[in-house]
């Protein structure tokens, strides 16, 4: 009992030591980018009532959230997700604002499931949203804060590869699909299943030009120029006008200097069914999955009795921090301050020191040792402190 006890769930980790006071840097270094940018923090809570997170809001499925109950009987799930969170904070404390709304977050957010696949089931987020602007600037204010946050950091090698739900939601409306279709071949479509999304289309007796432009999704990064050619395969009003969004996008972000950043890939879709435009993940390598994600949303505040445009993105503060490992680029952080090494009957003096740092502002740590062997011993592990050794009968000592 007691050894098993030791151990932490599936999913989870102890992070302590020099790994978090790194996690802690980047944290910092992302959130000194985003408020550069102007926005204003806010915390949520850890859990929300369940209809925060409902299927008809689109985020997580209901069976990957933790769900509990209050003493009322009500029920209650652990955020698996910011942004339905953020969005129910702005219709109850913004509901009259019609400007801008830029809001940032940083926190841990929690998903069960059983198929975590290397992944963790709590991992640390921290995003940015910006609410009630439409613009296309909007859009690029967001792909250029990410990569600003991410270089900050000291990230020199990522993509943000960018998409538009409504050039795949024009299409699949070309094509006769319902709504139950489209979540299905966007399962498959986001996983780059080309074999399932062929036979699922077969099955809905897709037209063939129809079905191949769809097929097509699954494979298409795309450069800026061959934006073109997409919309040269889209029939449909719809997906032009995202092509046209894209286009728009593009050029804006040539002004910021950060198109050297940017792909275009219009299979690029999401699990959270809640996106309605515009559509983007950050890569790196070290890691197998995006460092981060965001879109547009422009109906989800509605869910929540506000009517307006938003758009959002998220860091998973973890990866980044693995793959900045990988790549060699971790913070290098060197211990501060002092120690205070005292032998008994030193304690008086070492203690006065140590008051007297402190008031500076100086980190002190006062710790007893045997002698100053002991004390040699303790201050080499902790390297980059100015260690100072007390002895009983004799004057301090630098060591």
């Amino acid at each position: 009992m007691g050894k098993s006890l030791l151990h932490t769930p599936e999913g989870v980790r102890d992070i302590y030591g020099e790994e978090y006071a790194r996690k802690l840097f980047i944290e910092h270094k992302l959130h000194e980018t985003i408020r550069l940018y102007g926005y204003r923090d806010i915390q949520t809570p850890t859990f929300e009532f369940f209809d925060v997170y409902s299927r008809e809001i689109g985020t997580t499925p209901s069976s990957q959230l933790y769900k509990f109950f209050d003493k009322e009987g009500n029920t209650l799930s652990l955020r698996p997700d910011f942004t339905p969170s953020c969005a129910r904070c702005a219709a109850k404390y913004f509901m009259d604002e019609t400007g801008p709304i830029r809001l940032t977050y940083s926190g841990n957010t929690f998903l069960n499931t059983s198929s975590l696949q290397g992944k963790r089931g709590e991992v640390t987020q921290m995003g940015a949203e910006l609410m009630m602007e439409p613009s296309v600037e909007a859009d690029a204010e967001m792909i250029c804060l990410v990569a600003d946050a991410l270089k900050n950091c000291g990230l020199t090698d990522f993509q943000i590869t960018v998409g538009e739900v409504e050039y795949f939601k024009g299409i699949c409306a070309q094509a006769g699909l319902d709504g139950e279709v489209e979540l299905r071949l966007r399962d498959f479509i986001s996983a780059k299943n080309y074999f399932g999304a062929q036979e699922l289309l077969e099955q809905q007796k897709v037209r063939k030009d129809q079905a191949k432009v769809l097929l097509r999704l699954a494979d298409m990064v795309l450069g800026a120029s061959d934006l073109t050619e997409a919309a040269r395969l889209a029939q449909n009003d719809r997906s032009l006008w995202a092509v046209e969004r894209l286009e728009e996008l593009y050029r804006v972000l040539q002004q910021y200097g950060t198109d050297k950043y940017v792909s275009f890939d219009l299979g690029l879709l999401s699990k959270y069914n809640y996106y309605t435009g515009v559509i983007f993940k950050g890569y790196t390598y070290g890691v197998g999955d995006a460092i981060v994600t965001g879109g547009r949303y422009d109906s989800l505040l509605s869910c929540f009795g506000k009517k307006g445009p938003a758009i959002g993105f998220m860091v998973v503060v973890d990866d980044l921090l693995e793959a900045l490992t990988r790549q060699g680029l971790a913070p290098s952080l060197r211990e501060d301050g002092a120690l205070a090494l005292y032998e008994e009957g030193a304690f008086p003096g070492a203690l006065r020191y140590a008051q007297e740092q402190r008031a500076k502002g100086v980190c002190v740590e006062l710790s007893p040792v045997k002698d100053r062997a002991e004390a040699v011993r303790f201050a080499a592990g902790r390297k980059g402190k100015q260690a100072f050794f007390f002895p009983a009968k004799e004057a301090p000592q630098r060591l």
